[in-house]
């Protein structure tokens, strides 16, 4: 799945390990979404959305052209 993840970490001058930090997550999971090797679970994406204050649809973008 497509994703700014790492735009927007960028943004605020973050480290993945930062960024991990924030999510409870590995820094290698941070590395693997950011690859598009991760699909995050749902779980996950909505703490990625709260924690930049957006939509889902602005961080992550589905690739199937379903919709």
């Amino acid at each position: 799945m497509k994703n700014r993840l790492k735009v927007l970490r960028a943004e605020r001058d973050w480290t993945q390990a930062d960024l991990a930090a924030a999510l409870d997550v590995s820094r290698q999971t941070v590395n693997a979404i950011e690859k598009e090797k991760f699909d995050p679970s749902l779980p996950l994406a909505f703490r990625v959305v709260r924690l930049f204050n957006s939509r889902i649809e602005d961080i992550f973008e589905d690739e199937s052209g379903g919709g």
